[in-house]
């Protein structure tokens, strides 16, 4: 039970990147590309939100 716990605040946390990866990295960063920044945002919480899945799936 608190693994899928955990996973569901993975995945929320995969997701919370995804939509809100442009503040998130104008928050965090203050280097001059921020597209950059964005997109590996993106990636990083795609990624966060297919472990939490494999993690509730199994």
């Amino acid at each position: 039970m608190i693994i899928k716990i955990l996973a569901l605040i993975l995945i929320l946390t995969g997701v919370t990147f995804i939509y809100d990866a442009r503040i998130l990295s104008n928050n965090w960063f203050s280097f001059g590309d921020q597209n950059e920044a964005t997109s590996g945002l993106k990636i990083l919480g795609f990624i966060f939100g297919i472990i939490g899945a494999i993690i509730i799936y199994i």
